[in-house]
């Protein structure tokens, strides 16, 4: 027969970190993966905007572009809690995207301006971080439980 165990009330758990510590060092982590991961996606929408099948481009890198700044909007807003927080994955995203529109000294461009589908990625990525720092903004204030 299984014996249950009493607590000992006279030495309780150890007190772990205080919960709101806990919480800003989450929303602050959240915060530079999504600052790491507007940096990742735009490289990535970067090398797909070249993408040719049979010599043609195809314009997958703007699916990515819209589909990845959605996931980042939302995971940024989850994490961080603030409404201003679609800034911390687009920022970076819009300076590699600017970056890659620049020619450098010895004359290489990342995003040439005869690549239809970068500078589709570019509108449909700006737009998609635009509606969702919008939406963010008036949408109505969460009432955390506590």
């Amino acid at each position: 027969m299984p014996m249950s165990v009493a607590p000992d009330e006279t030495n309780p758990p150890p007190a772990g970190p205080p919960p709101r510590l806990l919480d800003l060092g989450l929303r602050v982590a959240g915060g530079l993966v999504a600052v790491v991961a507007g940096v990742v996606t735009g490289v990535v929408e970067l090398l797909l905007a070249t993408l040719r099948v049979a010599g043609q481009l195809v314009g997958v890198s703007v699916l990515v572009a819209v589909g990845a700044n959605i996931a980042l909007g939302w995971f940024a807003h989850r994490t961080v809690g603030r409404r201003w927080s679609v800034a911390l994955p687009a920022v970076p995203w819009f300076v590699l995207m600017a970056v890659a529109a620049i020619r450098t000294a010895e004359g290489d461009l990342l995003l040439a301006g005869d690549n239809w589908v970068g500078l589709v990625m570019i509108v449909a990525g700006a737009m998609t971080f635009a509606v969702m720092g919008f939406r963010q903004i008036l949408a109505p204030p969460s009432h955390s439980p506590g």
